[in-house]
């Protein structure tokens, strides 16, 4: 559909998850906001499975969706996201995953608070873990949040400060020009550091990102993603993603700076785990050491995998 006038962009970067996408698609198609109100934009980031044809399926099957489907060669997900803002036609951007599903009122919440809150440049909403086993492992705790990106900061809106992070990848949004003249997301980054950087980098144009806890959805956690396998690599993604991200930003004082925090923090996580062995909650205590220790380990490597 050409000259399509629309309200906001709601891309989903996407890379070999045939499995999940379905649903996350077919979640965009109950929303309460007018389909001429907003832009679906799928990119496939060089994906090897069925992504190409599950997405072009399903915009044949919605005609009377504005959608489009892109191919990004460049595999990582800041050129994905950043492919999304050149695709974009719409003032707002919000950034979904893959694996999540949307309540029927999530665009018209996002495209309402903005309405309202004109001089805002960013919002991030609550995001739910829908776990395939229905229910939460035994071993976590509000420590490892991050892991499952689990946000939740009660039911006010209120800005993101030091004590609340920023907004999670799965659910963010941001006004397209304040990302364009942000510079857009560090392509050096291929992982979760870039939801942080984008934040930081926002932040220094205006403060005015906020929580959203109406803006909620659904991130589905699969088995796969639970196992130990899969939890120390994340952590471990994460921990270089950093020294990437403080390195290009600050040089070595700031990488050093980090590395201090690091330590730090893995020593903390041993005092947690004598509390939680104390609570008789051992499996807590271990995986909240091990997330540290993993993280430490990969600022430490020079390249951890990514895809």
């Amino acid at each position: 559909m050409e000259n399509y006038t629309c309200e906001i962009s709601l891309i989903i970067c996407t890379y070999n998850r045939e499995k999940f996408l379905p649903e996350a698609l077919q979640s965009i198609t109950h929303q309460t906001l007018a389909n001429n109100k907003f832009q679906i934009i799928i990119v496939d980031n060089n994906s090897t499975d069925n992504t190409a044809a599950i997405s072009k399926k399903f915009i044949a099957d919605h005609p009377n969706l504005n959608a489009k489907y892109c191919f990004e060669e460049k595999k990582g997900l800041s050129f994905a996201r950043n492919r999304g803002i050149s695709e974009a036609s719409a003032p707002i951007i919000s950034y979904i995953d893959d694996d999540v599903i949307l309540p029927p009122e999530y665009l018209e919440t996002v495209t309402n608070f903005f309405t309202k809150y004109p001089t805002a440049v960013g919002m991030g909403g609550k995001v739910i873990p829908k776990y395939e086993d229905g229910k939460e492992p035994a071993w976590m705790n509000k420590y490892l949040n991050g892991f499952v990106a689990k946000v939740d900061y009660g039911n006010n809106i209120k800005k993101f400060d030091e004590q609340m992070r920023y907004p999670a990848g799965c659910n963010m949004t941001y006004k397209k020009d304040v990302l364009v003249k942000a510079g857009g997301f560090n392509n050096e980054l291929k992982f979760r550091s870039d939801d942080k950087y984008i934040f930081l980098k926002i932040k220094l144009l205006s403060d005015e990102i906020y929580y959203l806890p109406d803006a909620w959805l659904y991130h589905y956690i699969d088995r796969d993603r639970l196992q130990m396998q899969n939890f120390k690599k994340l952590f471990l993604k994460t921990g270089n993603e950093e020294k990437k991200r403080i390195t290009s930003e600050q040089g070595t004082a700031g990488a050093i700076k980090k590395l201090i925090e690091f330590i730090f923090k893995f020593g903390a996580s041993l005092l947690l785990f004598f509390i939680f062995l104390l609570k008789g909650q051992y499996s807590k205590g271990k995986y909240v050491v091990i997330s540290q220790w993993c993280t430490l380990k990969g600022f430490l490597q020079k390249e951890v995998f990514v895809r």
